[in-house]
């Protein structure tokens, strides 16, 4: 799960990390009544997406008056903001945060993320701040460092050592850079997150460390504990399909393609959308309804399969070892009756009570294409879409 950057300051600013002062704004008026409450004459409005690249897409102004602010606010809420991490759909702005001007004398760039390989926290750093990291990293990769942290011990003074030689760190920012890091790595830790970026990491004109942006993303599997950051989810953010999947514990991700996927297990799911397009065909998307499927979950994934309009046929692919083929099948059946299906529908079963799932299909007098393993069922559903 991700945050907005106004939510992400205010959670970073908790464990004394350093951030300009800011509120968010959802109307023009609260925009210039948040800009009248912050010192100087600079102020910033800031476009409040799920997405990087604002800035270079529009969505980020440097103003001089609150007249300013609110002709920036009237142009930006309401928006669609197109950058690389959008699609050429774009995300509408529904929300700003208008934040003080910063003076910059240096802009760096650092983050923490999961290492999935090691299990650790890995700190990323460069002093390459305002760019694209992963550019940096293809162009010149010598300016990134990258360290891993053990959980069982956590950050140490040596690693902010490295750190601070790293980014060339002085003067005062050198000093901050102790309560900075630990304050970000316990923010990291105790909320569960599996991203936090911030680019750029400004030294300002009085040599203080900044956080002037900040990314982060939450462990999905680990907000039960998270009360407070699930609070912080903003559903508006979210494709409303894999919104509504998430209320029946479905895992749904849309793709591009046109033969939608119903598979119960992730492992199985990126085997099935693999074989699909081995035989020529494009999954619409991923679903893994899980281990513990009732008939109503077989029901809403179909509903939400057939939501996106360029499904022309469906795949269904369980392997039952906890999951029963017998509960599957009669959900396949009560859903496809109930939604009256006419696309072309193929299902493959093998495993628990496997026989009694394909006489429940068999029996329904629905036009279902049986398969007798995976490479069968792919060839069909394909061969169906395309007319074959």
């Amino acid at each position: 799960m991700n945050i907005h950057e106004h939510q992400a300051k205010a959670l970073l600013a908790q464990y004394g990390v350093k951030v300009p002062n800011g509120y968010p704004a959802f109307t023009v008026d609260e925009a210039v009544l948040a800009a009248g409450k912050l010192e100087g004459d600079v102020k910033v409005v800031k476009a409040q997406i799920h997405a990087g690249g604002r800035g270079k897409a529009g969505g980020v102004k440097v103003v001089t008056s609150i007249e300013a602010v609110r002709s920036e606010a009237q142009e930006m809420l309401g928006k669609t903001l197109v950058t690389h991490q959008t699609g050429p759909a774009g995300k509408q702005v529904q929300r700003l945060y208008i934040e003080e001007g910063c003076q910059i004398e240096r802009e760096l760039y650092l983050s923490m993320l999961i290492d999935r390989a090691t299990s650790q926290v890995s700190i990323i750093c460069s002093t390459e701040g305002g760019m694209d990291i992963e550019a940096v990293a293809a162009e010149t990769p010598e300016k990134i460092l990258a360290l891993s942290i053990k959980p069982s011990t956590a950050i140490k003074p040596h690693h902010i050592r490295r750190v601070i030689k790293a980014l060339g760190l002085t003067g005062a920012a050198a000093k901050q850079a102790t309560p900075f890091l630990n304050g970000l790595y316990t923010a990291f830790c105790s909320n569960d997150a599996s991203l936090l970026e911030i680019n750029p990491l400004v030294v300002n004109a009085d040599g203080d460390l900044i956080a002037l942006d900040a990314k982060m993303g939450f462990d999905d599997n680990a907000l039960f504990r998270q009360k407070e950051i699930l609070a912080l989810r903003d559903l508006s953010e979210e494709d409303p399909a894999e919104v509504k999947a998430s209320e029946y514990d479905l895992n749904y991700i849309k793709l591009d393609g046109n033969i939608g996927c119903m598979v119960n297990g992730a492992g199985l799911a990126m085997a099935t959308m693999d074989i699909i397009q081995l035989e020529g065909g494009s999954p619409a998307n991923f679903l893994d309804v899980g281990g513990s499927a009732t008939a109503e979950r077989v029901t809403e994934a179909f509903k939400i399969i057939l939501s996106d309009s360029n499904v022309e046929g469906i795949l269904v692919n369980i392997f039952g070892g906890i999951m029963r083929c017998d509960v599957i099948a009669t959900g396949v059946v009560e859903a496809a009756r109930a939604l009256g299906l006419e696309k072309p529908l193929v299902v493959r079963l093998e495993g628990t009570n496997v026989e009694a799932g394909k006489e429940i299909l068999s029996s329904s007098g629905l036009a279902i294409i049986p398969a007798d393993n995976l490479a069968d069922a792919a060839s069909k559903i394909v061969a169906a879409v395309k007319g074959n």
